[in-house]
């Protein structure tokens, strides 16, 4: 039997050459933007907490800036990883990835719109804003990594 007729014989599975991870219901994202404010605390309907926060992401030329607005969900236990991100000064460049669903709904005026719900899996902070009271680290402590 030839092997283009064993090729045939074999049952059909969906084949993803670029990826040797297994299939996920939702997509993933990479954001890189600024911080609108910092992460405000909340909780869900079923009482789990977790932060909440926009990133404001700027692009196309100088002259013809457009901004995209992401609203971003951040499971984070409490404890110090939650206070660090709660601890983030508006204006900070982040480097958020996370995975995006939609969601459909009317607004007020029964119009149909889409939101794109992003839960952060990792944040990298890129550059804090200059803070002209920040004080410089005593000699021998060590200044805090980012």
């Amino acid at each position: 039997m030839s092997a283009f007729l064993r090729s045939l014989a074999r049952p059909a599975t969906a084949a993803r050459a670029f990826s040797t991870t297994a299939q996920r219901p939702v997509a993933r994202i990479t954001i890189v933007g600024n911080l609108a404010d910092s992460p405000e605390l909340r909780v869900s309907s079923t009482g789990r907490e977790y932060l909440r926060y926009s990133l404001a992401s700027n692009s196309g030329p100088a002259n013809n800036r457009r901004t995209s607005w992401f609203t971003v969900r951040c499971f984070a236990a409490d404890g110090p990883q939650r206070e660090f991100f709660q601890s983030l000064p508006k204006g900070a460049l982040l480097m958020v990835e996370g995975e995006v669903t939609v969601s459909n709904y009317n607004d007020e005026d029964g119009k149909p719109r889409q939101a794109y719900n992003i839960t952060q899996r990792s944040l990298d902070v890129i550059r804090r804003p200059f803070n002209p009271n920040r004080q410089a680290p005593e000699e021998g402590e060590q200044q805090p990594q980012e």
